[in-house]
Formats: structure tokens, C-alpha cells, sequence
């Protein structure tokens, strides 16, 4: 089996089922499975069981993604493995590209595909780690966008600092020297976390634009938890990825750059 496809399911049951069918329609080269996790969804949610289609465990509560994500990361069979959000839908050749680069190229730990939106423009997925200084330079000194999602120009594969997990290819190299996703991550910043590791172990981050895969944006996040309070999901994450004491120490460099922004607009 050439790759293991890994899609969380939490009250999304509609996207989960057009991201298969989009995964079966592309009829790609490479062979592949399909492994589901419910991860405790509502009844008129929950993913039934077509064996013909894809792999699928329950959960009773919602266990938090990184941890959904290592049950079926336990369960594969195939030699690579894909993390796609249940918001996607798989463009033709997708599959085959992610597998083909990621075998032919030394060192690679970890490849993110093109994200598209709705109407077929670029949507931003590669990531600078959020450093202290990063953070010193973007909100004190006006280096705008350096902490923002980016991505890079041009359709030849680039190496990149990290790549959001909405389509995260996972080597096997990586899994051997990195293993599986932090658990400690319910939502949030565990994309960032296993991008820091697979550096750290030596191998590469890249991002492939011939790989593309349309991403309702924001609707697997949406179901868990409302747009307002999204961002109190980022604190918990936020602390254990920086550690308390960085964590906020980057919160005062924001909020007082924030602040600052704001009245030099209203001066000016």
C-alpha cells in the first residue's frame, strides 16, 4: 500500500463524505486507503461503516485531533501517510504527485500541497515558526506578514519552515525519527509542533503547488467551536507549544503592538 489517507470527522459528516468520493473520482495511480475516525459527533453526523470505502473508528467523545489522528496513524497499512482535513476535496493527480515527490526527494520529512479556495485562487499554508524575534519585528517594527501564512510563487517545490495540516503528507522517515502527533494538542499549533520536530530530527519540510486540493477553509474548525471563541482554543495550544512564561511574553509583544498600531493610525 503506497499511502494511508487520515480524515477527522466531528459534525462534518457531508464534507467527509465529498472529500472521499473527491479522494475515489481523482483515480489515482498510487494505491491507497482511506481511514476515518468519528471522533464523537452528533447522531445525524456520525460516519456509517462501508467497508468497500474506507476504514473507520468510533470514538464516543471527541478526543481532541492530534489524538484522533494517532489512532489512525496506529491503524495504516500504507507506507505514506496524508492528513486531510474533512473541508477538502482531492484534485486529480494530487495523490500521485505527494507520493511521487516525497519518494524521489532525499530527506523529507513532511509535504503540504496547494491549498485552493472555492474559486480556484491560492489559498496561504506555508508558516515562518513564530519566534520571539519574529514576533519583535512584526508587531514593534512593522515587518508585516512575517508571522502571517504565506505561500510561495511560482509551481516548482519549495522548502519551507512548516505547512498547515490541512493536507500534511507524513514520510516514513519522519514517523520513525519524529513518531506520532503531540496528544497535548486538542486543536491548534499541531501542524507548527510536528514541522519544529522533523527539523529538529534533520529532515525537510516542503511544499509541493502541483498538489493541489480545494479547502473549504475554516469549516472542520467551525463545527467544533464557534468563530468567537476559536481563538481561546489557541491559548492552551499556544502555551504548551511556546511554554508558559514565552507564551506570554509573546501575548504582551502583540497586544502592545496592536495597541500601538492602532493609535499611530489614529494620529496619522
Amino acid at each position: 500500500m503506497d499511502i494511508s489517507i487520515i480524515i477527522v470527522n466531528f459534525n462534518t459528516k457531508d464534507l467527509v463524505l465529498e472529500c472521499v468520493s473527491s479522494i475515489i473520482k481523482s483515480k489515482p495511480k498510487v494505491s491507497f486507503e482511506i481511514i476515518i475516525i468519528d471522533n464523537g459527533s452528533d447522531g445525524g453526523n456520525r460516519i456509517e461503516i462501508q467497508k468497500s470505502k474506507y476504514k473507520l473508528i468510533m470514538n464516543k467523545d471527541n478526543l481532541g485531533f492530534a489524538r484522533a489522528v494517532n489512532q489512525g496513524i496506529k491503524k495504516k497499512v500504507g507506507k505514506y501517510i496524508l492528513l486531510l482535513n474533512s473541508d477538502t476535496v482531492i484534485k486529480k493527480e494530487t495523490l500521485d504527485r505527494l507520493v511521487n515527490f516525497a519518494s524521489n526527494i532525499k530527506d523529507v520529512g513532511v509535504v503540504g500541497a496547494r491549498l485552493l479556495n472555492i474559486d480556484g485562487s491560492t489559498q496561504p499554508s506555508c508558516f515562518r515558526l513564530p519566534t520571539l524575534w519574529r514576533t519583535v519585528a512584526q508587531y514593534w517594527f512593522g515587518d508585516k506578514g512575517l508571522l502571517d501564512k504565506y505561500y510561495p510563487y511560482g509551481i516548482n517545490p519549495v522548502q519551507v519552515e512548516a505547512v498547515v495540516g490541512g493536507a500534511f503528507l507524513i514520510t516514513p522517515e519522519a514517523l520513525k525519527k519524529v513518531g506520532l502527533l503531540d496528544e497535548r494538542y486538542f486543536m491548534y499549533f499541531e501542524d507548527l509542533d510536528y514541522c519544529c520536530r522533523v527539523r529538529n530530527a534533520e529532515l525537510k519540510v516542503y511544499y509541493l503547488p502541483m498538489a493541489e486540493i480545494v479547502h473549504y477553509h475554516g469549516a472542520s474548525g467551525k463545527a467544533l467551536v464557534s468563530e468567537t471563541n476559536q481563538w481561546r482554543r489557541l491559548i492552551p495550544s499556544s502555551i504548551i507549544y511556546h511554554g508558559l512564561l514565552k507564551h506570554y511574553i509573546i501575548f504582551f509583544i502583540t497586544w502592545t503592538g496592536q495597541k500601538w498600531q492602532k493609535l499611530s493610525h489614529y494620529f496619522h
